[in-house]
């Protein structure tokens, strides 16, 4: 099999180039939190500098407790014991999906390496669709047909994926849709494979969202993963948890998991864990910082949400995280008159080529190339500086901020230039990597 780089990373990299040769970019591609790392992170790292020893493949026994009193505090008892820790939660899904064996449906859209990953291992992702507003988790209905007919194909079909809160749509599943899915996973035996390392992040001003895992509802088959890489921005430093069911199903996949960490990894980076330890005691300075980021996240994904419904596109509403699905169904005609686009891939690839702009079409995510949805992440417009993200978090207008408005104007430019442009320009598809799937 033919691996090519994540459409997610690819795209950061074109962006990159771009700079350097002097294009004014926008980078709404990389779903980087793009926030500094909290003086309180920077000292717990430095004081664990010294743990250079291998230790418990699980992860360390201080780490799996911070984890379990993090789960237990949002209404899901832990046993220590049922936590594995490991180099990010990438490499703990692509464990799981190893251990798991057999195929695994998939939201559709749904982040970039679920599929890519159930690719990796030998399976067949089976891609079923999301409602809007309710991105993240398949339609429990679509999700027990689709299975039961690939089962009466003679395949074997394991786990279903959720992410809540959703990446790519930024939109947050409801209580029902949580609890049918979680139904149907138990009617099918199905594990349930929850990522929930947004959860931390619903945008304040959204009062009457919550997040329901469905580990609330079948806490006998779900597995909940997350890490430190959004709320926290520690993207780089490379730590994850899963949370396993404390039932027959969690503990025989313990062992195996246990059994792939110890080949692959040996144990997460000792300095790194006795930080995150400190994480996810969740002291008062880290809770305001995730407060001050997630108020952030909200206010600029609203600008950049207006921006688009300004210039006719559909978006539902993003509740959560950075991330917005924006459809541009509605402007099919004029771009396929103005510039002969029918597809997610050239929409994208002209966005890049002609106007500097980075996001990732919906194909990426595992819908069809003719949508014309794509995935716009707005983390990176908070500032290139270290001083500059500070001062975003602080803002009490952050919109305002002259580095932020210049994105927000420079977006509405290129979105009025895409639309208003008389003169037929030639379709340019997205470099390698970009407009086709991750695998």
């Amino acid at each position: 099999m033919t691996v090519t780089v994540s459409a997610t990373l690819a795209v950061n990299e074109a962006l990159q180039e771009k700079r350097r040769q002097g294009v004014r970019v926008l980078p709404l591609g990389f779903g980087e939190a793009g926030l500094p790392v909290h003086p309180v992170m920077r000292d717990q790292l430095s004081a664990g500098n010294g743990a250079n020893a291998y230790g418990p493949v699980a992860g360390s026994a201080a780490l799996r407790e911070a984890a379990a009193g993090y789960w237990e505090r949002r209404g899901l008892p832990t046993d220590p014991s049922m936590v594995i820790a490991g180099p990010g939660s990438k490499p703990l899904l692509y464990s799981l999906l190893l251990e798991l064996g057999g195929d695994t449906a998939i939201a559709a859209p749904s982040w970039v390496s679920y599929a890519a990953q159930s690719r990796l291992v030998g399976s067949r992702p089976i891609m079923v669709p999301t409602a809007t507003g309710q991105g993240g988790v398949p339609q429990p209905d679509l999700l027990h047909a689709a299975v039961t007919d690939a089962r009466g194909q003679g395949r074997t079909v394991n786990a279903v994926v959720v992410t809540v809160p959703d990446n790519p749509t930024g939109t947050v599943a409801g209580e029902e849709t949580v609890r049918r899915l979680a139904e149907v996973a138990r009617e099918l035996d199905l594990v349930v494979i929850s990522d929930e390392i947004y959860r931390d992040l619903v945008h304040p001003d959204q009062d009457e969202v919550r997040v329901h895992s469905p580990a609330d509802f079948a806490p006998e088959r779900t597995v909940i993963s997350t890490g430190l890489s959004k709320n926290l921005a520690l993207g780089g430093w490379r730590i994850g948890v899963l949370r396993l069911p404390e039932s027959e199903i969690g503990h025989r996949l313990r062992g195996g998991l246990l059994g792939v960490a110890s080949e692959i990894w040996s144990s997460p980076a000792a300095p790194v864990q006795e930080a995150a330890a400190h994480a996810f005691t969740e002291p008062a300075e880290l809770v305001d910082h995730i407060d001050r980021s997630r108020r952030l996240h909200g206010l600029v994904a609203r600008g950049v949400t207006e921006a688009f419904t300004a210039a006719g596109a559909e978006v539902a509403t993003p509740r959560a995280a950075f991330y917005l699905y924006p459809d541009f169904e509605p402007l099919r005609e004029p771009l396929a008159a103005l510039h002969g686009i029918t597809t997610g891939p050239e929409l994208t690839g002209l966005l890049l080529e002609r106007f500097g702009m980075g996001v990732l079409p919906a194909v990426e995510f595992g819908e069809s190339a003719d949508t014309l949805r794509m995935r716009v992440a707005t983390s990176l417009l908070y500032g290139d500086t270290e001083d500059r993200r500070y001062a975003a978090l602080a803002a009490t207008d952050p919109l305002a901020l002259p580095w932020i408005s210049g994105h927000l104007e420079r977006l509405s430019e290129v979105l009025g230039g895409l639309l208003s442009d008389k003169s037929p320009s030639r379709v340019i598809p997205a470099p390698a990597g970009i407009a086709t799937s991750a695998v």
